[in-house]
């Protein structure tokens, strides 16, 4: 007859503890979280991790406040999950936030769990991520809690172009809370239950007489379309999750490393002559620019950044010969292409981003200038457009720029230009370089002479110099003369000059003058 094994009391007592700190704020309140869309906070890790591979860690700290009745409340894990685990067999950091608990607010103790996963990550050169549902400071920890939240941003700040840092805002996320994920690289949120704001909807109420709601304020796309300040939307937890799985597939653990490569069935020599009717005849014709995109890289996969915010600059990342690369172009479809105050913004992120993690940079270029107008000028396009410049210049990555159609004025020189050490020009037979389009050019050099003709010819005379101008300026020919472009290409090439291009550069090195930092134009 079979005897049941015994359990010694130190044992049982751990496994105690243990299922008390995964119990959280109990079923109730889960439950609660689900009906409103959310997973619970050891679900979503979960999800995000491969399976069977989280650690946690400091899972029976508590909390250490005695005020207000709430020392006779200490569950142990104090609402915060922190660990690490396997993302396709990579290592990453993570924390999550149990709103269950305490409304997943901010104390002291759980402050400290934060502080120490980001320590071990930056010893350990690997990402951490972030999954965000708080609702705010724990309000009964005064400044206790404020200076968690300050040890977090020094560690984010620190952390800064060294490791990877992801956040997903799962729910709430206010007040001082917010700056955590704002120096973060990448922000996710989701469409339904996340909202993020520095002062919410009654303050504001109270102070400016304005009403709006939670979702109108610091919602998904709010922060996605208009404010900039988020780069994802998910429609719920799961996509959410998948997505930042994905984004993690493009980027290196830390700094020193590589992007991780792939193996590419796709051929580098494939050809597609769609590009090569893919510009309009007519200059002022539209077309999308992710056509070419998505035709030039492997499996025509293309990971868009920002999809909402700025649509006239196109950002993201792709893969050319297996290996990562960052995307940058501009969106012939949407305002002409041109660069403007959240375009300029949105690029020279995107690009330090790349820099500072060693992925290569492709610029598709056709933009016809700097959107004009006193809104723009008032805004400070002249500091804000000075920022895509300053990045593109300081960036030491191997750079290409291929030139499809427009490239005008100062906008040519601030889209990876020669001159600003691109390592590999290309421009397509239909590129546009000059200071300026044949139209405008033409005002401006014959004026005189247009004006001083009889009325009945002037548009004649105009017409005239205008084709003129565009057959002798409007053309890739003559900055192939000088070397400031180093091939016009066929466009059905493109893909095998860029992958070319990028196989010589794969042990390129570059540097900056000695210095403690720039002093980018914000």
């Amino acid at each position: 007859m079979a005897t049941e094994e015994k359990t010694r009391p130190e044992i049982e007592e751990l496994r105690r503890r243990s299922a008390a700190a995964e119990e959280g704020g109990g079923v109730e309140r889960r439950e609660r979280e689900r009906k409103a869309g959310k997973l619970a906070a050891r679900e979503r890790i979960a999800l995000l991790l491969d399976e069977g591979t989280f650690e946690e860690l400091d899972k029976f700290v508590t909390h250490r406040c005695v005020d207000f009745g709430i020392e006779q409340q200490r569950p142990p894990g104090d609402g915060f999950i922190t660990g690490y685990g396997r993302i396709d067999g990579r290592l990453v950091y993570v924390f999550a936030q149990d709103f269950t608990v305490f409304g997943g607010s901010l104390s002291e103790a759980n402050a400290s769990k934060i502080c120490k996963v980001m320590d071990l990550a930056m010893r350990a050169g690997a990402p951490v991520i972030g999954l965000n549902d708080s609702g705010g400071a724990r309000i009964q920890e005064g400044v206790m809690s404020l200076a968690g939240y300050a040890d977090i941003f020094l560690r984010n700040t620190l952390a800064s172009g060294v490791i990877p840092q992801i956040s997903a805002i799962l729910g709430p996320c206010a007040g001082g809370a917010v700056y955590s994920p704002a120096i973060t690289d990448f922000i996710f949120m989701t469409a339904e239950t996340a909202y993020m704001f520095v002062t919410g909807p009654d303050v504001i109420k109270t102070v400016t007489h304005e009403e709006v709601t939670k979702h109108e304020l610091g919602g998904a796309m709010t922060h996605n379309a208009t404010s900039g300040v988020a780069h994802f939307a998910a429609r719920d937890d799961a996509e959410c999750l998948a997505m930042i799985r994905e984004l993690i597939s493009f980027l290196p653990s830390n700094n020193l490393d590589d992007p991780p490569r792939r193996a590419c069935n796709d051929p580098a020599e494939r050809a597609d002559a769609s590009l090569d009717e893919l510009v309009p005849t007519e200059a002022r014709v539209p077309y999308d620019i992710k056509q070419a995109i998505y035709t030039v890289v492997d499996d025509h996969y293309f990971f868009e950044v920002q999809e909402h915010f700025a649509k006239n600059l196109v950002i993201g990342f792709a893969r050319l010969d297996g290996r990562p690369v960052g995307i940058v172009a501009n969106q012939p479809a949407v305002l002409s292409g041109v660069l403007d105050i959240n375009a300029s913004v949105k690029g020279a992120r995107f690009v330090r981003f790349c820099d500072a993690f060693n992925i290569p940079l492709i610029t598709f270029e056709d933009v016809p200038g700097f959107l004009p107008g006193t809104q723009q000028e008032f805004g400070g396009i002249i500091r804000h457009g000075a920022k895509l410049l300053f990045a593109f210049a300081e960036a030491t990555v191997p750079k290409l720029t291929v030139i499809i159609r427009k490239a005008y004025g100062g906008a040519y020189c601030v889209m990876a230009s020669k001159h600003i050490r691109t390592d590999a020009n290309f421009a397509w037979p239909t590129a546009e370089i000059a200071v300026m389009g044949p139209e405008g050019a033409v005002n401006i050099v014959y004026k005189r002479e247009i004006e001083s003709a009889p009325q009945a010819e002037r548009e004649r005379l105009r017409e005239q110099k205008v084709a003129e101008f565009r057959a002798r300026f409007a053309n890739p020919y003559i900055a192939a003369e000088r070397g400031y472009i180093d091939a016009v290409i066929e466009p059905r090439e493109t893909r095998i000059r860029l992958i070319t291009a990028l196989r010589a550069l794969e042990n390129k090195r570059d540097s900056n003058p000695k210095k403690k930092h720039g002093n980018i134009p914000l």
